[in-house]
């Protein structure tokens, strides 16, 4: 999802957590025209996002939107518009006969932000030392464990510019989740922070590179680096001059732009300000400001760019965890009962009006999203195709509830077989509260069950679904991309975002008599078989039969998809905007020109 009401997940292999923090921003402040100064004139863009970086270290970015996109990049890439792999760091590379080992070769000549050569030793440290590091938890490492042994892969360099990947099974998206989905960081300068201990134990690189460290010192490979930042306010970013993409076909530096500024707003409603005064250069829109900008195209010389179906998801999910943990049952037995009611987890698919939020919130620039790949991947299995559906009908949701034991009382009360009232708690991110929680509330209210409203900040509810499992029903989102496998952190059934039944990774208390159902370890074997399939019919089926356990025992009930919409001043050339991979996939080929009039 593009617009930031709601809490998100986004994947980089891993699902990450998107900030949302609860500060206000005065226009006057903030706007970024206020530094557009004559002493400061060169090519520049200025965007907004909802939050503060939370780290420059891009291992352990776990939010999004994040620097990662301006600063790093991979041995490959992805085009956002043909969605094909193309070379990045890597000019090359070679699979073997039997699909178990790729060799990578590195572009001549390439060198990081301070100048220092990029070789293939920094290939291999950033896999060996950071990645798969035991002592580095990132949510990258379920990424890199491949098949049914869940083994890491081998990295290991032939030459200077020559990196050999062994695989302990074939790995059919290597390419698309590993190759380009894995910046690659450098080694002389975090080495020592891996090899350093602290006074607990842990690796100093876990607190290298935090916010508080000089931009200057952070050594990038990507198109820019951070040339400052001031905290609620912006991320400054200029122009790398060892970026590897040197000199377009005509000679001219890449990328054009000189500088970009990313401006802290977190009101959508002051970015949305900011950008029809002029201040801002480009704005991701919801569906809720679309009319408004679209009659104001002409007069603000600015164009809406439609990228279709947006790539996230949001849904709600229940704790379905049946361990306990200290003694002390995960979720209250009694409410773990409703959660782990397929018939229940039905019910409230049936009883909630997506269509009535589609019209009312999406404005109707939307559709009901039925699973939990995204619409823009060939891997989506879509109704037409026989994907099963939960359309309202409050009535059947009764039916399902009655059948399944549960009984109504005289004012009309859900209650269970012993007579306890079905209430349970909803929690979503705090701050821009959105209107699709109250719609949910007042749908399940009508079949009798009482939900309470909860809004937290995303530091405490990132630590609820991640460690202390303290929680029942959440209200989230998780962006999509190409690859299915790019989740399995979600399908893995000990996978560290398995967040409806999370098992308790390493470092955190146990969970007592945690255990998966067969319907989970399906899914996660369909993956396994999925990434191990080269025929792309074949992982199309296998990927199908996902979706549909998914969407007959619910661990996630989805509600809507948004199209992907963005308004960008006509100033700016070549934004070749995609739901898949947003407006900066090519940020090196925009261009700041004359001012011209929309078309």
């Amino acid at each position: 999802m593009k617009y930031s009401t709601i809490f998100h997940i986004v994947k980089r292999f891993c699902l990450p957590i998107i900030l949302v923090l609860a500060t206000a921003i005065t226009v006057t402040a903030c706007n970024p025209s206020n530094f557009k100064t004559a002493a400061a004139q060169v090519p520049q863009l200025v965007l907004s996002t909802t939050s503060d970086p939370k780290t420059f270290n891009y291992a352990l970015i776990q939010e999004s939107p994040n620097i990662s996109g301006f600063t790093y990049e991979a041995l490959a890439t992805q085009n956002g518009i043909t969605k094909e792999i193309e070379p990045a760091l890597a000019e090359s590379w070679e699979l073997s006969p039997d699909k178990l080992r790729f060799v990578f070769t590195l572009r001549e000549g390439l060198k990081w932000s301070d100048g220092q050569p990029l070789t293939a030793d920094d290939v291999v440290f950033s896999f060996n030392d950071i990645y798969m590091n035991k002592h580095i938890p990132t949510y990258t490492q379920d990424a890199l464990r491949i098949g049914i042994s869940k083994a890491f892969l081998k990295v290991r360099k032939i030459d200077e510019r020559r990196v050999e990947f062994i695989l302990p099974e074939p790995f059919s998206p290597f390419l698309r989740s590993i190759a380009a989905g894995v910046g690659i960081l450098p080694e002389h300068a975090l080495r020592a922070a891996v090899e350093t201990k602290n006074s607990d134990g842990k690796p100093v690189f876990m607190s290298t590179w935090g916010t508080d460290t000089d931009p200057k010192k952070i050594v990038v490979n990507g198109p820019y680096t951070i040339e400052s930042y001031s905290t609620n306010q912006r991320v400054t970013f200029r122009r790398n001059p060892y970026y590897w993409r040197q000199k377009d076909a005509q000679g001219k530096q890449l990328p054009y732009i000189e500088r970009v500024i990313w401006q802290i707003v977190e009101s959508p409603d002051t970015a949305l300000l900011q950008f029809r005064s002029g201040g801002l250069d480009l704005l991701e829109i919801g569906p809720g400001n679309f009319q408004l900008l679209k009659r104001q195209e002409k007069q603000g010389n600015f164009t809406i760019k439609n990228a279709g179906p947006d790539s996230g998801t949001n849904f709600i999910t229940f704790n379905l965890n049946k361990g306990s943990r200290n003694g002390k049952p995960v979720v209250d037995p009694i409410k773990s009962r409703f959660f782990n009611n397929v018939a229940f987890r039905q019910a409230v698919a049936y009883a909630i009006d997506r269509q009535t939020m589609i019209n009312n919130t999406l404005r109707g620039l939307g559709e009901p999203q039925d699973s939990p790949i995204s619409v823009p991947s060939p891997y989506y299995f879509s109704p037409k195709e026989g994907l099963k559906t939960y359309d309202y009908n409050p009535e059947k949701a009764k039916q399902l509830l009655l059948g399944a034991g549960f009984k109504y009382d005289d004012k009309g009360q859900l209650l269970d077989a012993d007579g306890n009232r079905v209430r349970f708690t909803m929690m979503a991110v705090a701050g821009n509260r959105p209107t699709i929680t109250p719609k949910i509330q007042q749908d399940l209210g009508k079949i009798g069950i009482k939900v309470d409203l909860q809004f937290l900040d995303f530091s405490i509810i990132g630590e609820k679904i991640s460690n202390t499992l303290d929680w029942e029903c959440w209200y989230g989102a998780i962006t999509g991309g190409i690859e299915p496998q790019d989740g399995f952190n979600v399908w893995s059934v000990e996978g560290n975002f398995h967040v409806f039944n999370q098992k308790a990774q390493a470092g955190q208390s146990p969970t007592v008599g945690w255990k998966a159902t067969d319907w989970e370890q399906k899914i996660e074997d369909l993956y396994i078989q999925g990434a191990r399939e080269f025929d792309e019919t074949k992982r199309k089926a296998i990927y199908a039969e996902t979706q549909q356990l998914s969407q007959e025992y619910l661990p996630f009930i989805h509600l809507f998809n948004s199209l992907a919409l963005v308004a960008v001043r006509n100033t700016i050339e070549n934004v070749k905007y995609s739901a898949i991979a947003g407006y900066n996939w090519n940020i090196y080929e925009l261009k700041v020109v004359e001012a011209k009039k929309a078309t």
